[in-house]
């Protein structure tokens, strides 16, 4: 009786799998670019386990907490290997969620009937971003202390209300105590808020199917997810994973700042604060402007631009492959990423300035501007009467 009770309960679970990772129905004609998905969802799983982990012998104390992150290194079993799992998992983490979007942005997967699901993805994107930046401020190296202090006072420069957020951000007066307790709590719990989102993220798109290269409807030429799409998946997971081991075992450090082996103190500044590589193109942006709270609503607008995707993007055509002049603008903005990136690692001084400020005017003009106008320029071209 209790197994039979057992099995029946056992049927939602098991239909809801089988609903979306073996019977789901996917367009035939899927290249590998549609693979940073499911290796998003993997990374995810290994930043959670190995922060669990971390989370057990880490100590969120201003005197201890440099410390605890060195007894992790030298004398917990595998320490080492749970850390530098964590600390590139994050850098390759971004890394597949840039190429994702890019993918999108490349295929038009913002638009209707997707816009909700690149919405999820947004907010997934922002959840990401503030969850690396808590988890940034837990070792508690030079550039750990000196980044939260920099960053968390850019919220002073809205009026009124920036005040009080970087004192409830700071739980007191300065970067202290308080700060690391806070950090180190929603560092905790961020990522189940992302899991959370991604499971939505996932139940929005199998409500109207994957997108696919050519951008048209592939609602008749579809197979089943397994066995044709997860060998390919595994396929790319064992690359990438070869990969991610290269730097885990051979060049742990190489993505990380050298002044954050240097334990936080509040009377020595470093000569250059810069945040992890997954964050200079907005740090790059932040500083084009001149004015503090311009540069950080420019900051922030870096990111929640592209929310206004799906309502921006009135192209007929989903696909830049039949997509001649928007898939020439789409490169350069790729490479305009790759510049905002640079500069963001590069002294704010003359040129790296101004070279800044013509990548973040580009950045902002592609979403605004070159989309909807291209949109409109396609729609008009085909509605036009030919001879």
């Amino acid at each position: 009786m209790a197994t039979q009770s057992l099995r029946i309960l056992n049927r939602p679970i098991i239909n809801v799998l089988n609903d979306h990772l073996i019977d789901y129905p996917t367009p035939v004609n899927r290249n590998y670019m549609w693979n940073f998905g499911s290796m998003a969802g993997i990374f995810l799983v290994i930043q959670i386990l190995t922060g669990i982990f971390l989370a057990m012998h880490y100590t969120p104390h201003i005197d201890l907490a440099f410390l605890s992150a060195e007894h992790i290194m030298r004398d917990v079993n595998n320490g080492w290997l749970i850390r530098y799992l964590h600390a590139n998992g994050a850098s390759m983490f971004f890394l597949i969620v840039y190429i994702h979007i890019a993918r999108g942005l490349y295929y038009g997967s913002y638009q209707t009937p997707r816009g909700f699901v690149w919405v999820v993805g947004v907010v997934i994107l922002i959840l990401m971003m503030a969850t690396a930046f808590l988890g940034y401020v837990l070792p508690w190296g030079q550039m750990s202390f000196w980044a939260a202090t920099v960053i968390t006072n850019l919220f002073s420069a809205f009026p009124l209300i920036g005040e009080p957020i970087v004192a409830w951000l700071w739980g007191g007066f300065s970067v202290d105590q308080a700060t690391l307790n806070r950090f180190f709590s929603f560092h905790y719990l961020l990522p189940f808020l992302i899991a959370g989102a991604t499971i939505i993220h996932i139940a929005v798109l199998h409500q109207n199917g994957s997108n696919n290269p050519l951008g048209v409807n592939a609602g008749v030429d579809k197979i089943s997810f397994y066995p044709y799409f997860i060998f390919k998946d595994m396929f790319s997971w064992v690359v990438f994973g070869i990969f991610y081991a290269g730097f885990v075992y051979f060049a742990p450090n190489y993505l990380g700042h050298t002044d954050n082996y240097i334990e936080a103190n509040p009377m020595v500044t470093p000569a250059h604060i810069v945040p992890e590589w997954y964050f200079l193109f907005a740090y790059c942006i932040l500083r084009s402007v001149p004015h503090k709270l311009g540069g950080v609503i420019a900051m922030f607008a870096s990111l929640l631009i592209l929310l206004v995707l799906p309502y921006t993007g009135v192209a007929e055509t989903r696909s830049s492959s039949f997509r001649l002049l928007h898939r020439k603008f789409f490169w350069v903005f790729v490479l305009n990423f790759v510049v905002l990136s640079w500069i963001g690692g590069c002294a704010p001084e003359t040129p790296y300035l101004e070279i800044g400020q013509t990548a973040t005017v580009f950045y902002f003009s592609y979403f605004i501007i070159i989309i909807p106008m291209l949109g409109f320029l396609e729609k008009f071209l085909l509605s036009y009467p030919t001879k």
